[in-house]
């Protein structure tokens, strides 16, 4: 696993961190109407949806997001060994599609110390938790093992300096939910700098960092796993 380089005092330490649906069934218009010959009012409103799906809902999307099944669309070489290591609970691929963003980060073994960064752990004037759970995200996720090649030195300098963990943080972020077939391009991130997703399937990369297992849901998020963290372009210049 690679680190890219990063400006002096940042430096790794950007590394430090990172950072974060939809189906309702209707009914026929058959039904029978009242002696008024109107239609009872539920039933005239399931009509109208003409039994086809919510884009606004649970798991499956008009606009082409995410299956009902929290498995239908993971890619990576490395979903095998995450469902073989949380084959089932609350961190597991189908226990995460059940919770917000935040909790289900958090539930996640891999992501111990991205759950830190965002929620006020290393730095309380960092908490994203309440932005992250509010609206729907695409959310490059570096795994604990991505932190793990950071010297403590300069994870601990970039968690005390709330501005720059903040722009680390929220470079990982995209609005809205992006599903793996839709995902290679550009994207501009919540920080306001783009993210370039290269690849297909099983071979997917943001920015030469390699996808883990993408695609992963939440009830609001579709979360891709990375084995590094990404640096902002306006911080790697600077260095």
């Amino acid at each position: 696993m690679k680190t890219r380089t990063m400006l002096p005092k940042l430096g790794a330490l950007a590394a430090t961190v990172v950072l974060m649906s939809a189906c309702s069934g209707g009914m026929g218009g058959d039904a029978s109407t009242d002696e008024g010959g109107q239609q009872p009012a539920a039933e005239e409103n399931q009509a109208s949806d003409g039994g086809g799906m919510a884009s606004d809902g649970g798991g499956m999307a008009s606009d082409g997001g995410m299956d009902m099944d929290p498995a239908a669309n993971l890619v990576g070489a490395g979903c095998a060994d995450y469902a073989s290591m949380v084959p089932d609970g609350d961190g597991s691929v189908e226990g995460m599609a059940q919770d917000p963003l935040s909790v289900a980060a958090s539930n996640n073994p891999l992501l111990t110390t991205l759950t830190s960064a965002v929620s006020g752990e290393l730095n309380p004037d960092v908490n994203l938790v309440d932005t992250l759970d509010g609206d729907e995200f695409t959310v490059f996720a570096p795994v604990d093992d991505a932190f793990g090649a950071i010297p403590e030195d300069d994870l601990n300098a970039l968690a005390s300096d709330a501005d720059s963990l903040s722009t680390v943080l929220t470079y990982h972020v995209v609005p809205g939910q992006i599903a793996p077939d839709e995902i290679a391009g550009t994207h501009t991130t919540v920080q306001g700098e783009d993210v370039e997703v290269t690849g297909s399937g099983d071979d997917l990369m943001v920015n030469g960092s390699t996808v883990i297992c993408g695609g992963v849901q939440t009830q609001n998020a579709t979360v891709y796993l990375v084995d590094t963290v990404l640096m902002p372009p306006s911080m790697a210049d600077a260095s």
